[in-house]
């Protein structure tokens, strides 16, 4: 990343350049992207293909003014803070839910090292999550604004992080490359299985809670509260874009159909005509 494309996506997050690259800065990174940079995966319905090579995200990011979901948003936030003087290592995470975890490679976190002994696990691509980055090799509980978390080792080294006493994700320590991550993100794009298929999401967090648009509902909490309203008609869906996450699109993205189950049939011989010795079925 150069210096014009550096102070661009600074400015971006509406942040001006760290003097050192410290914790207290990569705190403010963190918050600032979010505050900033909605997660959203609209681009798959929108069909349009994300590629996982850094200069196609940050462009995504800065130039086209989106967001991404984790694979895009820790990938150019990576790009960010190596930019910065940051030691930034890619993790693979398995998120939990309902049937437990995700496949591999289903999360990208990253492992951020200062200039200080802590190192840092920083994620502007988990949705609700912590505003600001937990310190790894702590395993008592981290307050933070959204929610007490605590990250604790499992029996195979992988970390598991725990938001308000429900684990959110696991991660490995090992260090990977973006591509690594490219088979699980074509799944996310495309199987009727992935919760990215199912719904339509774009959420940012904001100064008093967070703003988000699923589908056309549109949903804004401050604190305990939560107001939530229905959108009608196309152009207030693309005026919630551009008013609440700065997004501005020329068609509303339509949820993805999952592609139709492959289905064969088998045309099985007569009981009057018994299959000769040898012979195959045909099928359709």
């Amino acid at each position: 990343m150069d210096g014009p494309q550096l102070n661009t996506y600074l400015a971006r997050i509406g942040m001006a350049r760290p003097v050192r690259a410290d914790a207290t800065a990569l705190r403010e990174l963190q918050l600032r992207h979010l505050l900033a940079v909605p997660f959203e995966n609209l681009s798959i319905h929108l069909r349009e293909p994300i590629e996982l090579d850094a200069e196609a995200l940050v462009n995504k990011v800065v130039q086209r003014r989106r967001g991404g979901f984790c694979y895009e948003l820790n990938g150019a936030f990576a790009a960010l803070l190596s930019a910065l003087g940051f030691t930034v290592t890619l993790l693979a995470a398995r998120g939990f839910g309902r049937d437990g975890l995700g496949p591999p490679f289903d999360h990208l976190a990253l492992r951020v090292d200062a200039d200080t002994p802590e190192s840092w696990l920083a994620d502007v691509g988990f949705g609700r999550h912590s505003h600001y980055p937990l310190r790894l090799g702590v395993h008592a509980e981290q307050a933070d604004p959204g929610g007490t978390f605590r990250i604790a080792e499992t029996g195979g080294g992988d970390l598991d992080v725990i938001r308000d006493g429900e684990p959110q994700y696991r991660a490995e320590l090992r260090p990977r490359a973006l591509r690594d991550f490219e088979a699980t993100c074509w799944w996310h794009q495309t199987s009727p299985k992935s919760h990215f298929t199912q719904s339509l999401v774009c959420s940012r967090l904001t100064q008093t809670g967070r703003v988000t648009l699923s589908d056309r509902t549109l949903i804004e909490t401050a604190g305990n509260q939560r107001h939530e309203r229905t959108l009608t008609g196309d152009a207030e869906v693309l005026a919630a874009y551009r008013t609440y996450f700065g997004i501005v699109l020329d068609r509303v993205p339509s949820p993805r159909t999952p592609p139709p189950s492959l289905t064969v049939r088998v045309r099985l011989p007569s009981p009057a005509a018994p299959e000769r010795p040898g012979a195959s079925s045909s099928r359709e």
